[in-house]
């Protein structure tokens, strides 16, 4: 208990405004702790909303079948002061998802090989995501969104799978998946719907299949995230004309999201976002938390209040986590889930963490005011240490030891996002090889082995 305390009277203690130039007020206020949520009749949510209500928890994002879900969950949520957004996956379909499948296969995504997600799966069964640059799957989209802002007291939309299928996966979740994407390969490549590319000839005048390595394209890439975008804030327009909150929950920074799933984020128009970072599919190390906050002060909307969704824990853990967004720049915080936190010492901790930080944002008008570089340091060797004791960690498992001994890195050279470095062991006389991978121009991963 004394470490988190500890925790909390530093955040309390900052008092410097935000450094990015960029960055304007908003004026609404929203709910400070949150938790993404699946509601399904019968289940016993009255009991989960006074869970959240004793945790200090206020907002949730909830996804639910039907309009008609929300209509019976809203007031319980209501009644625990708590707000509710419907959370949505757009052109990832999700409820219907087959019969719409049968229904338009013409709607689905194509990869880079020709193939359609109608007959081909990507990763898992339910990536099923439709082509963005096709006027009816906006349409369609449109009209799901409509029937969910008419839930009366539904305070707003949040987003999901608002993009293309993952490019690169985190490189934690390569072995879930039996692959190693040590580039971007065409079977994971979508975005090549034939009206998807009638539309960039008409723009650019070639065709991106044409290029040697069309991934390299800067042009093309950008106009499949522009798609993205076009979407994102046609909803963002139908969400604001009944009076509500346009949210989402997108890939970690922009620039890692534009690389990773092409969804370039920073230009929607957002209410508030709460970027994924969960530090668990990435470095495993909190500085991530640190490095993606600081990069999304900068490259967000500045219309757009900063959240960050992270991964729960039963631990001190997950102070730590919330500590790393709150002091670099979010003003609120999603956990997945809340349904995972168990540990009653925990809860009754994350209440009297809530009411702390509620503290601070009252005494500084609604805010959490802090002082964040202009960019996160890429720099692994020098600002990352606690990373790299989990690197020598691994390295010391590998050849069967208590320790390493590192004294240099030496970098052997860079291909693509891929930083590698040879580093010898004095102690076992071991030399591994240390690669270093750099989405979005932050440390997104890393790996060690040991040298052939």
């Amino acid at each position: 208990m004394k470490k988190i305390v500890c925790l909390l009277a530093a955040l309390v203690c900052l008092s410097m405004t935000f450094s990015c130039k960029n960055q304007k007020k908003t004026s609404k206020e929203y709910p400070t702790f949150w938790t993404w949520l699946d509601y399904r009749q019968g289940m016993n949510f009255d009991s989960i909303c006074q869970v959240m209500e004793d945790m200090g928890m206020d907002g949730i994002m909830l996804n639910a079948p039907t309009p008609d879900d929300y209509r019976v969950a809203v007031p319980i949520a209501h009644k625990h002061g708590i707000e509710v957004y419907a959370w949505l996956w757009t052109l990832n379909l999700e409820h219907r998802r087959d019969s719409i499948v049968a229904a338009h296969p013409e709607w689905l995504s194509v990869n880079r090989y020709g193939n359609s997600l109608a007959d081909t799966t990507a990763y898992v069964d339910y990536y099923k995501f439709m082509c963005p640059a096709l006027p009816e799957v906006r349409e369609y989209l449109k009209n799901k969104v409509k029937a969910y802002c008419e839930v009366e007291g539904l305070n707003g939309i949040a987003i999901d799978y608002h993009r293309y299928v993952d490019v690169v996966l985190p490189t934690t979740l390569w072995p879930r998946y039996g692959v190693v994407q040590d580039r971007e390969y065409p079977d994971w490549d979508y975005g090549y719907h034939p009206v998807m590319i009638d539309l960039f000839k008409k723009k650019y005048g070639y065709d991106p299949r044409d290029q040697e390595d069309p991934t390299m394209d800067l042009k093309w890439r950008q106009f499949r995230c522009d798609q993205v975008t076009e979407v994102a804030n046609e909803l963002a327009e139908v969400v604001h004309s009944y009076g509500k909150v346009m949210s989402a929950s997108p890939f970690p920074t922009p620039k890692m999201s534009a690389r990773m799933v092409r969804q370039d984020w920073g230009k929607w128009n957002l209410d508030i976002v709460f970027p994924m970072v969960y530090d668990g599919f990435y470095t495993r190390d909190v500085s991530f938390i640190r490095d993606c906050m600081i990069e999304d002060v900068c490259d967000k909307n500045p219309m757009t209040t900063l959240g960050c969704g992270m991964s729960a824990a039963n631990s001190p853990l997950m102070f730590q986590r919330m500590n790393e967004a709150f002091n670099n720049g979010a003003q609120a915080i999603s956990i997945f889930t809340v349904a995972s936190m168990k540990d009653p010492e925990i809860r009754k901790q994350f209440r009297n963490y809530a009411d702390s930080i509620k503290a601070v944002k009252k005494n500084s008008g609604g805010k959490i005011i802090t002082e964040v570089p202009q960019r996160a340091s890429n720099d692994i060797m020098t600002d990352h240490e606690n990373l790299m004791k989990l690197i020598r960690n691994r390295m010391a498992q590998i050849v069967n030891a208590d320790s390493v001994q590192i004294n240099d890195y030496v970098f052997t050279g860079q291909e693509n996002v891929t930083r590698n470095y040879d580093c010898k062991d004095d102690i076992s006389g071991k030399t591994f090889v240390l690669s270093v991978w750099m989405y979005g121009d932050i440390v997104s991963g890393w790996d060690v082995k040991l040298k052939d």
